[in-house]
């Protein structure tokens, strides 16, 4: 009799990921902002004792022009070990990758050749219109009963509302919408969840017409971008709870909850409040009966002289730092800030996730100070920290410089580059000089969001403490 054995990159828990063997690559989805060339999945060796580490070793180009390639992840991972709905013969084989500006979703396999993926299946928008009612696919999940993809924009690219769509793990056909009842949630963008106590929680960005073009001035002053958290019951996919963080905190976008099974609190970061030019970080958590939220970092807007900043912030005098990505080490203890704007990288120790406390700090890019890579000192750079993705170990950081095509534009009106980096995290906070891709070696492609080989800090939700 044949027994099914689990993906070995599933575990069971936290501190089994903690412990699994180094990834030795990272994929990396990377766009044309002109749609000239096709976008593409760029595959980094991470391996240290390669001898082609840190380079550009892999590249697929997809079929198609325009996509914009955003946020991607894996088909399966350790939450197919969930006693609720196991799947313990699906494998982390294939990568789910939205082009958020065409709609498409591509199955991209990394099994028969890791540094050569091939492009499998292509689902076209018509479908996730047609199955699900949505458009503009940004993140992807792995749910231990399918995959799940928040989308921006309503069917045909309709400003909304957004929601999730769900996909079948093997088919990757669309199932249709997630939400049975989505309550006053409108906007969307991140999501995640507390899986073993069946919570889900959503955050709001804005609907296709109001971040497409890049940041519309009228409504970001107007406080009309999204600022709630939503909460959901997973298994009866309805809203429960709405969580209005203050509409001077203007985009409420990446979620990263404790990793730790048995905890229910997560953070949450706000790119801009519109009061001060800050950015920020909250805490939710259980209170009682119902969740409840508290600011817990703060970074303060950079002042800056007017003629060395970009149109869209000139007239305020300073730099916001645009926190535009976090994340959170599989072991709950650091979390990892990305501030795009001032070309910031913060590492906090959040074991007390009430009462976090800056653990290291590291600069590069920035709009103002264009912060060269130690390995490139004669070499500014635009851009900024902006994807940050963790080893499981939590001893590798990995960033990219770009954010999203039209803001990149805004912000970095001379060009905002293509560059990724690596940072060491232990006891210092340092980048490590072996490893910066940069320029030519992306191919003219801007790398956005960062996956690694495996599994990393942010792919994964475990079932057992």
């Amino acid at each position: 009799m044949a027994l099914w054995k689990p993906d070995p990159t599933f575990y069971p828990s936290p501190r089994d990921a903690a412990s699994a063997p180094p990834e030795k690559l990272a994929y990396v989805a990377a766009f044309d902002r002109a749609a000239e060339k096709p976008d593409a999945i760029a595959v980094l060796d991470t391996d240290p004792d390669s001898s082609s580490y840190g380079r550009v070793v892999g590249w697929t180009d997809l079929p198609h022009l325009g996509d914009e390639l955003h946020h991607f992840g894996w088909n399966a991972c350790s939450s197919a070990l969930c006693p609720g709905a196991p799947h313990p013969h699906v494998e982390r084989r294939y990568l789910i990758v939205p082009g958020l500006r065409s709609s498409r979703i591509y199955v991209i396999d990394t099994k028969a050749d890791p540094r050569s993926p091939e492009v499998v299946k292509v689902l076209e928008p018509e479908e996730l219109a047609e199955r699900a009612g949505y458009s503009r696919p940004h993140t992807v999940h792995c749910g231990p009963e399918g995959l799940y993809v928040s989308a921006l924009g309503g069917a045909g690219g309709e400003d909304g509302p957004g929601g999730i769509a769900l996909l079948d793990h093997t088919s990757f056909e669309v199932l249709g919408r997630w939400e049975v009842d989505r309550g006053p949630q409108h906007f969307a963008y991140d999501f995640w969840w507390h899986i073993a106590h069946d919570v889900l929680v959503t955050s709001e960005w804005g609907t296709p017409s109001m971040i497409e073009d890049g940041v519309v001035g009228e409504l970001l002053l107007g406080r009309k971008y999204g600022h709630s958290l939503h909460f959901f019951d997973l298994r009866k996919r309805r809203h429960i709870q709405t969580i209005d963080l203050g509409d001077q905190y203007q985009m409420a976008l990446e979620l990263r909850p404790a990793h730790d099974p048995t905890k229910q609190y997560g953070f949450a970061s706000v790119v801009v409040d519109v009061e001060d030019l800050s950015a920020s970080v909250w805490l939710w958590y259980k209170d009682g009966a119902e969740f409840a939220v508290k600011k817990v970092i703060t970074i303060p807007a950079e002042p800056a002289d007017p003629a060395s900043l970009p149109p869209v912030i000139a007239p305020f005098g300073a730099v916001p730092p645009l926190i535009t990505d976090i994340d959170l080490s599989v072991d709950d203890e650091y979390l990892y800030v990305s501030a795009w704007g001032t070309g910031e990288l913060k590492r906090y120790d959040v074991s007390d996730p009430f009462n976090p406390v800056e653990a290291g700090s590291v600069r590069i890019g920035g709009i103002v100070d264009r912060t060269p890579h130690p390995a490139k000192p004669d070499l500014p750079l635009a851009g900024g920290p902006q994807m940050v993705e963790v080893s499981r170990d939590g001893k590798r950081v990995y960033v990219t410089n770009s954010l999203y095509g039209s803001w990149d534009d805004q912000f970095y009106p001379d060009g905002v580059g293509a560059w990724a980096a690596k940072l060491d995290s232990g006891e210092k906070f340092t980048f490590d000089e072996r490893f910066f891709p940069h320029g030519e070696d992306f191919r003219g492609r801007r790398p956005h969001q960062v996956r690694l080989q495996g599994g990393d800090a942010s792919s994964d939700s475990y079932c057992f403490p």
